[in-house]
């Protein structure tokens, strides 16, 4: 597979990097000599420095070979250029594009149906906005992805040291919790991804990550000592459009709603466009204004200023004077294995949630969506299964799936079935498959050769 990215920022850096790792062909273009630098000394692809709009640039990257188009730069007007010249060439090639300005968003369906033809549009504050709203509804999660129309979930939980869970053997936590266990897929202990067996134990500080039908995660929970409490009072940091998009979502749910922001033009627009949400002109790392809007009663607070330097203080000082529940947005991949460590658990980042969507598109196979596990050490993907494949029909414990695999849930006809080495694959089942980052070419092979190619 051939894949052209235009834009060298984080989210193509990180992207190229996923990709090369697969041993796909990679072309990255960016007009900013240092960016091209930047991916040249760290990845083994093919890097052209100019604007990915230029006509002759795409062809000298080979675009007419290219079964993808990825436009991620950070100028929307350039990735809608990209693919307009893109479709120009070559008709064939299945185009991407990171767009976030509000002002395109009734036109989307346009860009798709007519030139520039962009197969899928991503808005990054978007995606972040889901990604917080997922966090938000299930209690104590860390990491929170939703699959089979939201009837399966997939969820990363941290152990606390009082858990009953922490020292059970995984083999022990049926008899422990007096039910059937949860499936456990990995085990994240000291940033190091590890895939359970039955006599392992679980410990204190363990980012767990299990699997869950919605209709049970409550149960689910309680084993692991974490408990849905209402959502009633929401405090956002930082008033830009990421802090509005939500603001929005939670007028809707009737979740009592305060914005604190630093700019009184920006905190003035927002009360003309919000209804009901309280909007505060000042500095949320302000201890004394945290105080006086009583902080420790809020069930939530989420920093998303533009500056995580502000961002990171601001959700330190919340959980410290009592904030229930923290979220903080940052950019920086290289600020992520450092946020557990100073207490920080539940981030997100547009591009990270702008990377796990374009996975979906990029991968081979009938894949419905993805998900990055924490430091995309592995990941989860849902794919349908088709009659043509050799895994319909027979026992999973007869299927020789690589090493690092785990098929974690099947639904079929509207019902989730946490799978056994018994289950067996019917055609067009949707399967949730979980797999480490060395082992995910081979999945997804098998999802193109053996599962038919779409």
């Amino acid at each position: 597979m051939k894949v052209v990215i235009v834009g060298a920022g984080e989210v193509g850096f990180h992207i190229a990097s996923r990709l090369a790792h697969e041993n796909k062909d990679v072309v990255v273009i960016d007009i900013d000599p240092e960016a091209i630098r930047r991916v040249s000394d760290s990845i083994d692809v093919q890097v052209i420095t100019g604007s990915g709009s230029s006509p002759v640039v795409l062809a000298e990257a080979g675009i007419e070979e290219a079964e993808i188009l990825l436009a991620v730069t950070n100028s929307d007007d350039t990735n809608l250029a990209a693919c307009l010249i893109a479709d120009t060439i070559s008709q064939s090639v299945k185009k991407l594009a990171r767009m976030r300005d509000a002002d395109f968003e009734n036109y989307h369906g346009t860009f798709r149906d007519r030139p520039p033809h962009i197969d899928t549009i991503i808005n990054p504050e978007i995606e972040v906005v889901k990604t917080i709203d997922r966090l938000m509804s299930v209690p104590g999660a860390v990491d929170v992805g939703e699959f089979a129309d939201g009837r399966v979930k997939f969820i990363g939980i941290q152990l606390d040291k009082e858990a009953r869970l922490a020292g059970v053997r995984l083999s022990e936590i049926s008899a422990k919790i007096g039910r059937p266990s949860p499936l456990i897929a990995a085990v994240v202990r000291d940033e190091e991804l590890i895939i359970p067996r039955g006599n392992d134990r679980l410990k204190p500080g363990d980012l767990v990550y299990l699997v869950s039908e919605k209709a049970k995660l409550l149960e689910t929970l309680s084993a692991f000592d974490k408990h849905a409490e209402p959502l009633r009072r929401v405090l956002i940091a930082g008033g830009g459009r990421i802090g509005f998009r939500l603001a929005a979502l939670l007028e809707e749910k009737s979740i009592s709603t305060k914005i604190i922001e630093k700019d009184p033009d920006r905190c003035e627009a927002l009360a003309e466009q919000l209804n009901k949400t309280v909007v505060l002109n000042g500095d949320c790392s302000d201890q004394a204004l945290l105080s006086e809007e009583n902080i420790q009663d809020m069930d939530v607070v989420i920093t998303l200023t533009g500056d995580e330097q502000t961002n990171i203080l601001a959700a330190l000082l919340a959980k410290q004077m009592g904030a229930r529940k923290v979220i903080v947005k940052i950019s920086t991949f290289s600020y992520f294995p450092l946020m557990t460590t100073i207490g920080l658990d539940q981030v997100v980042s547009p591009r990270l949630s702008a990377i796990n969507t374009i996975l979906q598109h990029v991968r081979r196979g009938k894949v419905l969506s993805a998900m990055s596990i924490k430091g995309e050490q592995a990941e989860v993907m849902e794919a349908v299964a088709q009659k043509t494949s050799d895994i319909v029909g027979k026992p999973l414990k007869k299927i020789s799936f690589p090493q690092g695999v785990l098929v974690t849930a099947i639904t079929r006809g509207g019902k989730v079935i946490i799978p056994s080495g018994d289950s067996v694959i019917e055609p067009d089942d949707r399967i949730i498959v979980f797999a480490r980052r060395q082992a995910v070419p081979k999945v997804e092979k098998i999802l193109a050769t053996k599962l038919k190619y779409f």
